[in-house]
């Protein structure tokens, strides 16, 4: 709700992994990581990306969201500079 009020462009979500993926990477090796899905897509799907109460309002608010892996030190910079990292989620 606050990104709302702010009118943020985007909402960060940093995990352990580097995006989302079709199944949990870290326990199956066949993992297909998504560079881009819809929130539409990510409710079909059940894929457990946030709270489903605040991936809601970012999907009613048309706010996206990328999903990247808060352990690599150069992200925060890489995603500031615009480059593309981890899965952007978004209506399309």
């Amino acid at each position: 709700m606050r990104a709302n009020e702010i009118n943020a462009e985007v909402i960060l979500k940093g995990t352990r992994v580097d995006g989302i993926y079709n199944k949990d990477p870290l326990k199956h090796q066949d993992a297909k990581k998504y560079d881009r899905i819809s929130f539409d897509e990510v409710i079909k799907m059940n894929l457990n990306v946030m709270d489903m109460t605040a991936f809601t309002l970012c999907q009613e608010n048309n706010l996206p969201i990328v999903v990247f892996d808060v352990n690599d030190k150069d992200n925060l910079k890489k995603i500031a500079l615009g480059e593309k990292i981890g899965t952007l989620v978004e209506n399309y």
